[in-house]
């Protein structure tokens, strides 16, 4: 019997992907149980649910008596169309990356450890804006493990490699290392394994940094050779600029994000200046809620423009599904 999972089951299990501390996963985990259609298609999913939920209940219980309020690190808020993360041996180049893409002014010098804790910067895109976090590096005798809470709370994951140096290839080997076994690791995309509801994957990009170095192409080869990956490869030189242009949309596109304009319905023109982001399928219900939660309890309909519309301003219901660039005027009750 298929399970015929809701939306707002979906919704909360992406928000359980992202969680970062103890009382998130609990939260959410409660949600999914909550929303879960409850028949024989879903019993093996209720129990695992469940059982996710006393372990949940435990680690909650621990962490408040060792006084921890995250999993060892920093909570960063979410802000922008989306998070990724920047992760990477020493000197792999990420605070440069950072100081390159965003207004952030990290301290950059050519030696290790650096950066000792978490740092945010946003990147604009277009008419938007995307968060990024550069991190501690990991080596295989270094790791914050709060990092671990940044990636699950992350959309993207940029695994930085330095091709200036001979441990670069190492730096990866041993950052890999201490992801695995772990619930939360790298991946081709972001989703919750199926047979463990626990074990997150992050949509990881393999980023070769110092490509303009002459000696770049050849530990490429040998990147390739003793340490392959799975990842989408860009390769870029953060202080010089090459390629920073095709990773930055490349970021974009992975967050799978679209952008949606508001216009009041006593005004003639949308506001263009600061657009709405939401996930790609999300609804006009997902909007109004966006703006406030009232609005979303009074919607009535909403008038639309954009590129799936035939009459422009046409009246559509709560679920219609969002198209980047769509412009809304939503109706309440």
């Amino acid at each position: 019997m298929p399970a015929n999972l809701t939306p707002q089951y979906h919704k909360a299990e992406q928000e359980y992907r992202r969680a970062q501390t103890p009382e998130d996963e609990l939260r959410c985990l409660e949600l999914m149980l909550r929303e879960i259609p409850k028949h024989k298609g879903t019993d093996k999913l209720q129990a695992e649910l469940k059982a996710k939920i006393s372990k949940a209940k435990q680690e909650v219980e621990v962490a408040k008596k060792s006084a921890k309020k995250s999993y060892g690190g920093v909570k960063i808020p979410r802000q922008g169309a989306g998070r990724v993360v920047l992760l990477g041996g020493p000197n792999a180049g990420k605070s440069q990356l950072l100081k390159s893409v965003t207004r952030a002014t990290p301290e950059v010098a050519p030696y290790p450890f650096t950066t000792r804790e978490p740092q945010p910067g946003m990147m604009p895109w277009e008419d938007v804006m995307v968060q990024l976090i550069d991190t501690p590096p990991i080596t295989a005798d270094v790791f914050d493990p709060g990092t671990l809470g940044l990636i699950r709370g992350s959309d993207l994951a940029l695994l930085l490699v330095d091709l200036g140096a001979d441990e670069g290839i190492d730096d990866l080997q041993a950052l890999l290392g201490q992801l695995q076994g772990g619930k939360t690791r790298l991946g081709k995309e972001s989703y919750l394994d199926e047979e463990d509801i626990g074990l997150s994957f992050t949509q990881t990009f393999l980023v070769l940094n110092k490509v303009d170095l002459p000696e770049a192409a050849g530990r490429i080869e040998l990147l390739k050779e003793f340490c392959p990956t799975e990842f989408k490869e860009l390769r870029i030189s953060a202080e010089y600029g090459a390629g920073l242009e095709e990773l930055r949309q490349a970021m974009f596109t992975a967050l799978d994000v679209v952008r949606v304009y508001t216009k009041s319905p006593t005004k003639k023109e949308a506001d263009y200046d600061k657009p709405y982001t939401l996930r790609r399928g999300g609804t006009l219900l997902d909007v109004a809620e966006l703006i406030h939660c009232d609005l979303a309890a009074s919607f009535k309909y909403a008038r639309v423009w954009g590129s799936a519309i035939t009459t422009p301003g046409s009246q559509m219901k709560g679920d219609y599904a969002i198209h980047d660039k769509d412009v809304v005027e939503i109706h309440a009750e």
